[in-house]
């Protein structure tokens, strides 16, 4: 049964290769896209299957699926080889699930595109290289995923490549592309490193085999250099694939794409890499307390640092963009508070929400005629009933508004960054998610309600074909009861006595972790955990209501006014704090500069090109002394050979 996961693989493979090679000759649209979305839907089926074989017949260790030796030389011998646990047949079920309701959605969206069949023969790929990234059971087929999809997106990202997108030095999408591929590559030449000190020291790049040698050793390793200094490699890769801080810059300029990729990219799949990797790797993570501290701290910091730039953004993606890197540094923190659970339960709900959010917002740039300033719409519920409905719930998940799916996953990570970070990290957290509350709102009212601030006789709103609401509607769906899936236990006690759902179907991966972690099998009943509850909902009530209240048409000046008097802070949130241009003012300016004003001007003109043209000038130069010495004079040469005679008698008889 569990051979099965090969071909999980193999279908989106299959998509790509036939869609690219031969996507040119099939004049149909709805053939092609039929094509790519079928395969990624047999996948997610496949993927279903495992996922109900294992809760059926319970798997208490990963089962590992040999294809074939890939490496096989000196002590290494790495093969290509699949790893059926619950963890990786989540993460299946969540890439080819909403990776294949967004297939679906391209259809409509890309329809009459010029390159309709490499846009899908794309997300094929893409789709590929993700589920060999979350099914592989060693780090360099893993590290082949990553980077994989690193590759996969820069081609999504610069889709349109003749189309201008505005930015920090930025003119084209390729611009774009070009930055989430070379920021990318900061943080994967961590992860490489990584792998080279895990080989060197574990002399396996298995994941059982090094976890297993972690925890028998666990005394021996705990907090110690080696670990430390492997788990924050691991990070700073996770850093970059995840947009955490300081590596988060390229992520807000992925959204040059078209906005399906930036469902696929920014919900289930790729920015979720990280997350995975420190899931994967829980029992390293775990002996090492100052990672896992620096995760929970880059996490809040990164969360509150998205969420404040959040609510001044004008263009729909960007703000939806950045919402993103927000709930990312949320999965973070639950990471480095110990809370395994909760951060891969947050990454189920948010590729829910956040999918049906961007393909709502793309929905509305659709419906508004390739529009995305939001200052520019207003009252489209009236034209787009469908995608406001489904927007609206959507943004309540997000917000954490009761019996949501974001309500349940937040409430998690909140309670958890409490207990194991404290009040202050708590603080930060929850100002976060008032921010939250209050962007989604203030994007959901100047959007789809108060006045008509589009010119009517340019822009005529529509809503959008069914094979674009469909996923939305389904999308809403599992936005609204996706959570039910993990219910707290303070909240689910008064239903069962035993764990959520999700934590019991986790329960085997993260058994090691939470042992070195000292987490009890048993839960505990917190009376302050519902006071934490309480505030949580009271906090995005007031960032719903404050927004409503700032974005009414009677009451538009009021943000104007703040924004006036604190015109500091206002320009320091519009211009994303500046860390671009803090970038290329330290980093990329001086690199650009130098090697213009040293490596080439002086090192490369003056050094290499004066040792290559002053070869050929000295070669030149004996060339021509010793043409001189070819008269075409026979008396000359028959004088060279008598001069050349002696020559050799004279040294011959020295030589006696």
């Amino acid at each position: 049964m569990f051979a099965l996961v090969q071909l999980i693989i193999l279908f989106p493979l299959l998509g790509f290769i036939g869609i690219g090679a031969f996507g040119k000759y099939l004049k149909s649209e709805k053939l092609i896209g039929t094509i790519g979305s079928a395969t990624v839907g047999i996948s997610f089926v496949i993927s279903a299957i495992l996922f109900f074989h294992i809760i059926s017949t319970g798997l208490a260790k990963p089962y590992i699926v040999d294809v074939f030796t890939w490496i096989a030389t000196g002590d290494i011998s790495v093969k290509i080889s699949y790893q059926v646990d619950q963890l990786s047949i989540l993460f299946s079920l969540i890439v080819t699930g909403v990776g294949f309701l967004i297939h679906v959605y391209s259809i409509g969206y890309m329809h009459n595109d010029r390159s309709f069949a490499r846009f899908f023969a794309y997300l094929n790929l893409f789709i590929f290289m993700m589920l060999n990234l979350v099914l592989a059971s060693n780090f360099l087929l893993t590290f082949l995923g990553w980077e994989g999809v690193g590759l996969a997106s820069y081609l999504l990202i610069g889709f349109w490549y003749d189309r201008k997108f505005p930015g920090v030095r930025i003119t084209w999408t390729g611009d774009a592309a070009n930055k989430a591929f070379i920021v990318n590559r900061i943080g994967d030449f961590g992860f490489l490193i990584a792998m080279f000190l895990i080989f060197t020291n574990f002399g396996t790049l298995s994941y059982t085999e090094v976890q297993d040698i972690a925890y028998l050793g666990k005394n021996i390793y705990f907090d110690t250099g080696l670990i430390t200094a492997i788990t924050l490699l691991l990070f700073l890769g996770c850093t970059g694939k995840s947009a955490q801080l300081p590596l988060a810059v390229w992520l807000p300029d992925a959204m040059a794409g078209p906005t399906p990729v930036s469902a696929l990219i920014h919900a289930a799949t790729m920015v979720t890499a990280g997350i995975f990797l420190i899931a994967r790797n829980s029992v390293l993570f775990s002996l090492a307390p100052t990672t896992m501290e620096v995760v929970l701290i880059v996490g809040v910091i990164t969360a509150f640092w998205a969420a404040t730039i959040g609510i001044t953004q004008n263009d729909i993606k960007k703000v939806l963009a950045y919402s993103t890197v927000s709930q990312l540094g949320f999965m973070f923190a639950a990471l480095g508070a110990g809370a395994f659970v909760a951060g891969v339960f947050h990454v189920m709900t948010h590729a829910f929400f956040k999918g049906l959010l961007f393909l709502g917002a793309g929905s509305v740039i659709h419906g508004m005629h390739e529009e995305q300033n939001i200052k520019k719409m207003g009252n489209l519920a009236k034209y787009m009933p469908v995608t406001y409905r489904t927007f609206l719930l959507a943004s309540l998940a997000i917000a954490g508004v009761p019996l949501f799916s974001g309500f349940f996953s937040k409430d998690a990570i909140l309670w958890a960054v409490y207990n194991d970070g404290g009040f202050v990290w708590w603080l930060i957290l929850t100002i976060a998610a008032f921010f939250t509350a209050f962007y989604m709102f203030r994007l959901v009212y100047l959007v789809f309600h108060g006045k008509e601030r589009f010119d009517h006789h340019k822009l005529h709103p529509h809503e959008s074909p069914k094979v674009m609401t469909v996923p939305l509607t389904v999308l809403a769906f599992l936005s609204v009861f996706g959570g039910f899936l993990g219910i707290p236990y303070v909240l689910g006690f008064w239903f069962s006595h035993h764990p959520n759902a999700l934590e019991s179907f986790l329960m085997p991966i993260f058994a090691k972790s939470n042992n070195i972690l000292g987490i009890p099998l048993e839960h505990e009943l917190h009376a302050i955990e519902y006071l934490f509850i309480a505030i949580a909902i009271a906090v995005a009530l007031l960032g719903i209501k404050v927004a409503i209240s700032y974005y009414s048409d009677d009451r538009l000046l009021h943000p104007r006014r703040i924004a006036e008097r604190f015109k500091a802070a206002f320009q320091l949130s519009l211009n994303k704090y500046y860390l671009d241009e803090i970038y290329f003012y330290l980093i990329v300016d001086p690199i650009v500069n130098g090697s213009r004003s040293f490596l080439w001007k002086k090192f490369d003109v003056g050094v290499v090109d004066g040792i290559v043209n002053g070869s050929a000038t000295v070669v030149q130069k004996i060339a021509e002394a010793l043409r001189r010495i070819q008269t075409g004079i026979a008396q000359n040469y028959a004088l060279l050979m008598m001069a050349g005679i002696a020559a050799i008698i004279a040294w011959v008889v020295s030589s006696f």
